[in-house]
């Protein structure tokens, strides 16, 4: 099954692999300096966290009318146009001045962050097959995760100098635009050089394989219990007394660290085990994490919950990024892919809404054993249906032998 009619250049990889982090610093390089914009733009609290939320709206929105573009036209000129923009419209920071004109960059700096996750996401799923491809999503959750570190950590060292200093960062789109041109292989027209046949939606396509709903489940499952992790493990680490800003970042890192090592393993391990199990044991492995987040004191089994949540999240990112593609058609990949950012930013979107009132009408303990909850609730819907790997569905009883989630 390929989508694209060419071989990938020599660069393609390196160049997919730093887009792919693209999306992870899309909110975490304004994060450092968002109190000093605060302060400088005389904001409230809610208009300054809006610097922090408007792109992942716009990318939940964006995001199925990008997949729509990148069905019919191939994946390379809209990523590349994604990332141009995304450099450009986050950039643009550096010389704002005006609240209104960043709210409006951060917007369509989300439309090209959009175009940035879906295009990396069908390239890499479109230019590998088989266990190439494994090791590539391995390689690409890896890369994710370091990304998530090494970002802010950049925009921080430079945000001493002005907080204007960290939106310089974002422009690194533009270059990676370009190099996506020159090695990325053109395409045909997506929607004439794959399968022949009667044209298929998107809705239809759900209806038929529902299994593509529950992997966005999983998706939106993973996203509430990450924002909860990143919110609320500083006030637990402050309620046993660890509050030193370096160390509290340093514990905090603890699951990019798992996650960056465990990618580096996903392509054995999806061979050895299989989809089911590995699902399985994120959803195991994440209840057991944050069973130990609410109920323990001990540092040493915080920083063991929070290693459990990035092994996890290390497995199901490749995991569902490949089962989405695969068990869509090529003709509508870059739309079913698209779908997963539009879960992920809609569970960010929910995941203060449901945690945040629950925490400070009980206590963050509570919060966490809330999380393991729904952990168990993944692992109870996962022993009760179990995952077929699409690529090994016979092509002729595809329709009827549908992957259940």
């Amino acid at each position: 099954m390929k989508a694209s009619r060419g071989a990938a250049g020599a660069g393609a990889l390196p160049t997919l692999l730093l887009a792919s982090t693209l999306t992870i610093m899309a909110g975490a390089v304004v994060a450092p300096v968002l109190e000093v914009i605060r302060g400088q733009l005389d904001l409230s609290g809610t208009a300054a966290g809006m610097i922090l939320t408007a792109h992942g709206l716009s990318i939940a929105v964006a995001s199925p009318s990008v997949g729509w573009l990148i069905d019919r036209w191939g994946v390379r000129v809209p990523l590349a146009g994604g990332l141009v923009l995304y450099g450009l419209a986050g950039g643009a920071g550096l010389f704002t001045e005006s609240y209104p004109v960043l709210i409006l960059s951060r917007i369509v700096f989300g439309v090209g962050a959009a175009a940035v996750f879906a295009g990396s996401t069908v390239a890499l799923l479109s230019y590998y097959e088989g266990a190439r491809r494994d090791r590539v999503m391995g390689w690409r959750s890896t890369a994710m995760s370091l990304g998530g570190v090494s970002w802010p950590l950049l925009a921080g060292a430079v945000g001493g100098i002005s907080w204007h200093a960290p939106f310089a960062i974002y422009l690194i789109g533009v270059p990676l635009g370009l190099a996506t041109l020159l090695f990325l292989p053109k395409q045909e027209n997506t929607a004439q050089a794959n399968d022949e046949g009667p044209t298929e939606r998107l809705l239809p396509l759900l209806t038929r394989k529902p299994a593509l709903l529950g992997f966005y489940g999983m998706l939106v499952v993973a996203a509430i219990l990450l924002y909860g992790l990143a919110v609320f493990i500083p006030f637990r680490l402050a309620e046993i007394g660890i509050e030193k800003p370096f160390l509290v970042a340093l514990i905090s890192t603890t699951s990019s660290v798992t996650m960056s090592l465990i990618g580096f393993a996903y392509a054995k391990l999806r061979s050895d085990l299989g989809y089911s199990v590995l699902l399985r044991a994120t959803a195991g492995v994440w209840t057991v994490g944050f069973v130990l987040l609410g109920t323990t004191g001990h540092i040493a089994l915080i920083v063991a919950g929070t290693g459990l949540f990035g092994l996890g999240m290390g497995i199901l990112m490749p995991a569902t990024t490949v089962l989405i593609g695969d068990t869509a058609p090529p003709r509508l990949r870059g739309q079913a892919t698209a779908l997963s950012g539009t879960a992920s930013f809609a569970g960010q979107f929910v995941s203060p809404l449901l945690l945040g009132p629950l925490v400070d009408a009980t206590s963050v303990r509570t919060g966490f054993l809330a999380c393991a909850g729904l952990a168990v609730a993944l692992l109870a819907a996962l022993l009760a249906t179990g995952i077929t790997d699409p690529d090994r569905e016979p092509q002729q009883t595809a329709p009827a032998k549908q992957a259940a989630a």
